[in-house]
């Protein structure tokens, strides 16, 4: 059992938490952005149908969205250097943060190969066969045409993605890192006030997590800006409206055809 709830601790351990911050958000950022890049990667396979790579990258997919990110962690930490060993390579020495940022990395990007390939398909082939039509390369449809639309589809699958990322480095401190929750662990262990220190951490996160959400949201709102306007000028105002009905005439029409009189 842990010590009587003091509310002065949550104050002390908030301030004593936030230095570690900075590792946490290292690991997020550094994976976030490798993982872009392997989703990338693994997802033009998948768009393009190529035979062979196309069935590695759908194994990829398979294990590490099949099995526990804690799981992962430890087979990189523990099994990845006894497998280099086998080809004369000496990984011992290298620090645990970077295994967890590729083990990590990697995680992330088998969910951001299946956002980049649902939101490109998303995109309407139709574009693309116009910008041909026009005389646009395809990387010029690529990048003016496809990757905005994207973009702007992709984003929301993305910022839930970073959420996510940033709540599972909390499994990094059982490699040693000294994170948010390796630290968080360090003081309840040395104070024995637990619930202080655990609620001071969830306070952290939740501020991370919901500032992430705020500006992913503005974000969003300007890529789709010109959509709000399309859909705007296309709405009839209600002075338009209200005449529409004041004014409409409804024709009638008597026997042998004759129109009936207003």
């Amino acid at each position: 059992m842990g010590e009587p709830f003091d509310f002065h601790y949550l104050l002390e351990y908030f301030i004593k938490l936030l230095p570690t911050l900075q590792m946490t958000l290292l690991i997020v950022v550094c994976s976030i952005l490798i993982g872009l890049g392997i989703g990338l990667i693994v997802a033009l396979p998948q768009l393009y149908k190529i035979p062979v790579l196309r069935r590695v990258s759908q194994v990829y997919l398979s294990f590490f969205r099949g099995t526990p990110i804690l799981i992962q962690l430890f087979l990189f930490y523990y099994g990845l250097p006894e497998i280099l060993k086998m080809v004369q390579v000496d990984v011992s020495r290298v620090p645990a943060l970077y295994f967890v940022i590729l083990t990590y990395a990697l995680h992330s990007g088998a969910y951001m190969s299946e956002m980049i390939r649902a939101a490109v398909g998303a995109v309407d082939r139709g574009q693309v066969e116009a910008a041909y039509a026009v005389g646009m390369t395809g990387f010029q449809a690529f990048t003016k045409i496809v990757l905005p639309q994207a973009a702007a589809i992709a984003l929301p699958v993305f910022s839930n993605l970073v959420i996510a990322n940033l709540k599972d480095t909390s499994l990094a401190f059982s490699l040693g890192i000294m994170e948010l929750t390796g630290k968080s662990q360090t003081l309840a262990v040395m104070s024995r006030h637990f619930v202080e220190t655990y609620i001071s951490l969830a306070i952290i996160y939740f501020i991370i997590s919901f500032g992430l959400e705020k500006l992913f949201h503005l974000v969003e709102r300007r890529l789709l800006r010109h959509e709000r306007q399309i859909v705007t000028d296309e709405k009839p105002s209600r002075f338009v409206k209200w005449k529409q009905r004041r004014f409409a005439i409804t024709p009638g029409f008597g026997r042998g055809g004759q129109e009936n009189e207003a």
